[in-house]
């Protein structure tokens, strides 16, 4: 087995080999280097002696994402029509729906082959079939954000991280490769003249209310900085400091990785080199991969998983038998997003999500489960969840995203536990716990210092 293409692509549709430039429809992954979608377009456009042009289609609204979110993301957009350029690659931006905006272009254009990023989530996949079904178009997907494809990974929903962890782990010697470099296309495209990078953003609907952060520089080019800065500074003591809210112990790369400018086999393939404990790198590449493609496994096999029929049966039906359980405290949305809660750490967590847009993973999970606790139902419980992710989190509307709060909230990826009030099997978390683990009231301090 080796990493080449072939095995990173299926063909959506197939077809007669038209004439006809190649577009490639970027989406998840907004990179030039280590893009393996991005590299069979150009193999593709090559070999049939054609033009590659990329396509961006920038969605108003796009699941609640705010300023926050689509200014990280258009810088990084503009960096990368400067890198495609270099390479003879233009970029065509699109306002609004796929579907809407996406056939007409293919028509004009006079397109032979369109390739496209995978996504397991459930707007993505719909957005590809209402696309295919407005054109004849011979359509390849590939999946550059996973390093083993997430077909190949497993076939079906995985019960857990201990069921998926020996499929995925036998599969990823074949493909964890060097990636190859892009190369420079020998018939040039052009996208539009002078996008409006600066402006361009007045042109979106957002929620401006949530304002950019400046912790984090976006682009690709940031993107390999961050990781080399881990590598080297974060990655030694990882394995003891990565638990630790109160200390700078995880990597910060989930953005990047969210928004496809770092690729998740560059990341792998650059901690497994590093000078570090081999702890500490199991650890971080247990996350990366196992973990976070696990996410994916979750929402691909599971349209349902950002609602509380996508729960496992045994979590349904604990939650159901405790659903009427009287909670010591009820908050509203409202409180619960201004951080208006009896629990200091919980209010931090939030707080620090709202300021920085990121939260420690450990909280992530405990802010979570406290909004179980204190909510009238589970639904509720997961829909203000989603909610406050969505709206301040950097890497938010991300399978990440939506497996770590359903494993929080309904058990998914988990096993039952002894029932108690509310939460009946599902687990528990307390602040007594929390405090056992790290220095809370060192986190406390440093939430309040920003």
């Amino acid at each position: 087995m080796n990493g080449d293409l072939s095995r990173r692509m299926r063909v959506l549709r197939a077809g007669p080999g038209a004439p006809g430039p190649v577009v490639y429809w970027m989406s998840r992954d907004q990179r030039a280097e280590d893009n393996w979608a991005l590299l069979h377009a150009v193999d593709q456009a090559r070999a049939r002696g054609t033009t590659l042009l990329v396509a961006f289609c920038l969605v108003p609204g796009f699941l609640g994402a705010t300023r926050r979110q689509y200014q990280f993301m258009l810088k990084g957009l503009k960096e990368l029509e400067s890198r495609l350029g270099k390479k003879g690659i233009g970029l065509r931006l699109l306002f609004g729906n796929p579907q809407t905006v996406l056939p007409p272009l293919l028509q004009e254009l006079g397109a032979g082959l369109l390739v496209t990023d995978f996504d397991p989530l459930r707007l993505k996949l719909d957005w590809k079939r209402e696309v295919l079904a407005k054109t004849e178009l011979e359509v390849h997907e590939v999946d550059a954000h996973n390093i083993v494809p997430c077909w190949i990974a497993s076939p079906k929903r995985e019960f857990s991280a201990g069921t998926f962890r020996p499929k995925l782990n036998r599969l990823l010697p074949g493909f964890l490769a060097e990636l190859p470099t892009l190369k420079t296309m020998k018939h040039r495209s052009t996208g539009q003249d002078r996008i409006p990078w600066d402006v361009i953003a007045k042109d979106l609907e957002f929620d401006a209310g949530v304002e950019e952060v400046d912790w984090i520089l976006p682009g690709e080019g940031a993107a390999r900085s961050a990781l080399r800065r881990f590598c080297s500074q974060g990655l030694p003591a990882y394995a003891e400091a990565r638990n630790d809210p109160a200390r700078s112990g995880q990597s910060g790369l989930s953005p990047y990785l969210h928004f496809g400018q770092l690729s998740a086999q560059r990341v792998a393939l650059e901690v497994a080199g590093a000078q570090a404990p081999e702890t500490s790198k199991a650890a971080f590449l247990e996350e990366l991969t196992v973990r976070r493609e696990l996410a994916d496994n979750f929402c691909l096999y599971n349209l349902e998983y950002d609602r509380f029929g996508g729960f496992p049966a045994w979590a349904r039906d604990t939650l159901d038998a405790h659903r009427h359980d009287e909670r010591e405290y009820v908050y509203s949305e409202a409180e619960l997003e201004g951080a208006r809660t009896h629990d200091p750490l919980w209010n931090a967590a939030q707080t620090e999500m709202v300021e920085r847009g990121k939260m420690h993973g450990y909280l992530r999970m405990y802010w979570a489960k406290k909004i179980l606790e204190w909510t009238e139902t589970p639904e509720e419980a997961l829909r203000i969840a989603i909610q406050l992710n969505d709206r301040y989190e950097l890497d938010g509307r991300d399978p990440n995203g939506y497996a770590g709060i359903a494993w929080s909230i309904g058990g998914v990826h988990d096993r039952a536990w002894s029932a108690r009030r509310v939460f009946g099997k599902v687990r528990f978390m307390s602040f007594s716990g929390a405090k056992s683990k790290f220095k809370v009231q060192a986190y406390l301090d440093l939430v309040g210092s920003l």
